[in-house]
């Protein structure tokens, strides 16, 4: 019965077809109120290009700020679509539903979200889902509320099973105290369908408020792929952490037992607000249909990050998102955005 289980539930890849990407807005109540200007720039731009694929769904406390950033842009307002939602903040790929495919019926999961382990506000983020739910945007798609605190960004799938995440995260007493690793384990099979756990027990990144989410490190991409940030530089920090994460890449396997193809992206020159190092990471990108979104940082690196993540998405169009204001909240472009896979609002 259990294996039975785990054939019919699977979490999709994030480059299988989709029909939205999900966007809570800033606002004057988050945290980004001193840079409101320049963030909501950042904002206008990604849903442009977004629009320019795919639908993009925004929710925000108020809609007005919303529509009139838009009418600024090129955008085709028909592509849009805006619902009221109040939230504390717009990291909405950790607090946003995750969807999964049951017999390819496509299902929602609300996991709970405590604030990356209580470390800022989130009741407003944690009902978020909910809130948005009620307003029938899914049309009928059932959702689930789970008793577990899991967040978006701190896992990767590859669409058949294989999970890849980090240990300093999942294994945080801060997020599910009472589940071992093998409970959690277990966990994540039931609701998400995983079947073969990949655990990166090494990597972080200055500024990271979220216990090493797997998305500033590493990906998985198609034809078992993973690209994840290589530090190179001896001098720097994070050089004995990332040293040690591309190795046990390196003897990581497939379902099939065969090694990943790996690659490496650069690691942008540090960057800081007054004296505190920020978390600029290349692998926090985008996957959305046709087109791969590359989070940019007026960095000499930008150009090989885009290069590379081609590599991975060869069939795809990639393209530069200035995200200097976005990494002074401490996430990037990834962190603010959720996909909502083929079937969820059709």
């Amino acid at each position: 019965m259990g294996h039975q289980f785990k054939n019919i539930l699977r979490l999709p890849a994030e480059w299988e077809p989709q029909d939205a990407i999900l966007l809570a807005w800033p606002h004057q109540h988050t945290d980004w109120r001193p840079i409101l200007k320049q963030v909501t720039e950042v904002y206008s731009e990604l849903a442009y290009q977004i629009s320019r694929f795919e639908a993009v769904i925004i929710m925000a406390p108020e809609l007005k700020p919303v529509r009139d950033a838009l009418q600024k842009t090129d955008i085709d307002l028909s592509r849009i679509e805006l619902f009221q939602v109040d939230t504390n903040d717009t990291w909405v790929r950790d607090f946003g539903p995750l969807t999964v495919f049951n017999n390819n019926n496509p299902q929602l999961l609300d996991f709970i979200f405590n604030g990356w382990g209580l470390k800022f506000p989130a009741d407003k983020d944690n009902q978020a889902t909910q809130n948005l739910y009620n307003t029938e945007v899914f049309r009928g798609i059932k959702m689930h509320a789970c008793d577990l605190i899991l967040e978006g960004g701190s896992i990767e799938s590859d669409g058949s099973g294989t999970l890849l995440t980090t240990s300093a995260c999942l294994l945080n007493p801060n997020r599910n105290p009472t589940l071992n690793k093998g409970e959690l384990e277990l966990k994540l099979s039931e609701l998400l369908g995983f079947n073969h756990f990949l655990w990166l027990e090494h990597g972080w990144l200055a500024g990271d408020d979220t216990d090493s989410h797997v998305d500033t490190l590493a990906r998985l991409c198609p034809d078992d792929t993973i690209v994840y940030v290589q530090c190179g530089d001896e001098t720097d920090e994070h050089y004995p952490a990332l040293q040690q994460m591309e190795q046990q890449l390196g003897r990581f396997r497939t379902q099939q037992g065969q090694p990943f193809r790996l690659l490496p992206l650069p690691w942008p020159q540090a960057c800081y607000d007054g004296t505190e190092r920020l978390p600029a990471s290349y692998a926090n990108f985008l996957i959305i249909n046709k087109a791969i979104l590359v989070p940019t940082y007026n960095d000499p690196a930008d150009t090989l990050a885009i290069k590379i993540i081609g590599q991975a998405f060869p069939d795809r169009e990639i393209i530069g998102i200035d995200c200097r204001p976005l990494i002074k909240q401490h996430g990037s472009l990834h962190c603010i955005t959720m996909q909502l896979p083929q079937g969820v609002l059709s």
